[in-house]
């Protein structure tokens, strides 16, 4: 075929948006139209006598050689779609129309760029499944984990993460973070440690960022998660590449943030819901359901394991004069101190919640010994006994604490309660400000008694 001479019908064909091609029988262009440099970056002259395949994209280059075979055997092809790289390394989707000429022995193609239609269709399915999986999902890591398949279908997304704001410490945490490289997960750290970030969440706008120029160009997008009150964290992509990440990319993920957000902010209410379902609104130990819960789930281990556990029941001496001599808003500020001396006084697994009124109680899991728990206890006493400064009130306070230990005093949480519940009755019958046990360390000197 002559690809040299320059025809009327040249011209036309190069006034065409589509781009004409012609490939030999080996497989190797003879001839492209202008429009070809438009759609694949190359010029003409940079194609011709290259094999075709080479810039196919390599995960559809056995489809693409499949069809090519059939269309030489006799068979049009009017609707393939396949994906090749561009010159400058940006993948572009092409429809097809082909055809083989046998007595030229040449295929002849029309190549359509239907990239941005594959984009809007792309990005129309991504919004939507962001959509539902923000509605849908159980908990937010399964939120994040989706959200980050998806974007990484239509935006390059090697690196992504979710970053939350804690106002209160002023601090970063991320509970997502999905790196395609091998950089450390970051710990939480104050918002100033990051600048980009920190910039994305006190402007409350989009920041795009590139590290160097360069085929090796880091490419950074965050946008902010917004809610009523002003931003709550950042979502963030990055890759490395030539290209940045253009308004559009950036419109996309503030969309996908949206969703994230109202996401956060409806896991994170029914959160408090469930806490205050399950916390003591005042002190914010755990209510007696909670601890109800925690104590069985402690014996049903201890018993397992064959490892003692104590229950303490705490009733603090003369609280109702506190409350009648200087008001119950002062009562519920020495409740609050009992439970942060409480808290002071306990190891990582031990447990302390308010049961209601005065009375507390205290779940010691795997102790060493019987008298292991009276240390404890002790320590607790002890903690109560110095002055409480509350709102210009100098108050003394002492506890009663009963003592019961799996499983001697009891084989499961109520005859537990029970026997601990007997023991600080006797400890307050004597006098208060002491301790008594149930049973099993009755003939041990407790100390306080």
């Amino acid at each position: 075929m002559e690809t040299t001479a320059i025809t009327p019908l040249g011209k036309i064909l190069d006034l065409l948006l589509d781009a004409i091609c012609v490939v030999d029988a080996e497989g190797r262009y003879v001839f492209v139209s202008a429009a070809f440099e438009r759609i694949f970056g190359y010029a003409p002259e940079e194609v011709i006598g290259r094999r075709m395949i080479e810039l196919v994209h390599p995960e559809d280059r056995d489809v693409t050689l499949r069809t090519a075979a059939a269309i030489m055997d006799g068979k049009p092809e009017s609707n393939f779609q396949n994906r090749y790289v561009r010159k400058d390394g940006e993948v572009v989707h092409i429809m097809w129309s082909a055809r083989w000429s046998e007595a030229d022995r040449v295929r002849i193609a029309v190549a359509r760029d239907i990239t941005a239609l594959k984009r809007g269709e792309s990005m129309r399915l991504a919004l939507h499944a962001v959509a539902e999986a923000a509605h849908a999902a159980q908990d937010l890591p399964m939120l994040f984990e989706q959200v980050h398949r998806i974007i990484g279908g239509i935006l390059p997304a090697t690196n992504f993460l979710v970053a939350l704001h804690d106002r209160t410490e002023n601090r970063l945490r991320f509970p997502c973070v999905a790196y395609g490289e091998h950089e450390a997960v970051p710990e939480p750290e104050a918002l100033a440690a990051d600048p980009r970030i920190a910039a994305v969440i006190r402007s409350g706008q989009p920041v795009q960022l590139a590290a160097a120029a360069g085929d090796g160009a880091t490419r950074w997008l965050g946008v902010p998660l917004q809610s009523k009150d002003g931003a709550i964290g950042a979502l963030v992509v990055e890759h490395h590449g030539k290209a940045g990440y253009s308004d559009a990319d950036s419109e996309l993920l503030q969309f996908v943030a949206t969703q994230v957000s109202t996401a956060i902010e409806r896991k994170q209410a029914q959160a408090r819901l469930h806490h205050l379902a399950l916390h003591d609104p005042l002190t914010d130990l755990p209510n007696r359901n909670l601890f109800g819960r925690q104590l069985d789930a402690t014996l049903v281990r201890a018993a397992s394991r064959k490892a003692h556990v104590a229950l303490l029941y705490i009733d603090l001496d003369g609280f109702k004069q506190v409350n009648d001599r200087h008001g119950h808003p002062v009562g519920d500020l020495l409740l609050c101190e009992v439970a942060a001396r409480l808290r002071g006084c306990l190891r990582e697994r031990d447990v302390a919640g308010r049961i209601g009124g005065d009375e507390f109680m205290v779940l010691l899991d795997a102790l060493a010994s019987p008298g292991h728990g009276v240390d404890i206890a002790e320590r607790i006493r002890a903690a109560l006994g110095p002055v409480f400064q509350l709102a210009e009130q100098s108050i003394r306070m002492s506890a009663s604490i009963g003592m019961a230990i799996f499983p001697v005093d009891g084989e499961d949480g109520e005859q537990l309660a029970r026997a601990a519940d007997h023991a600080m009755y006797r400890a307050k019958q004597a006098g208060g400000n002491q301790i008594r046990a149930a049973s099993v360390v009755d003939a041990v000197d407790v100390p306080g008694s």
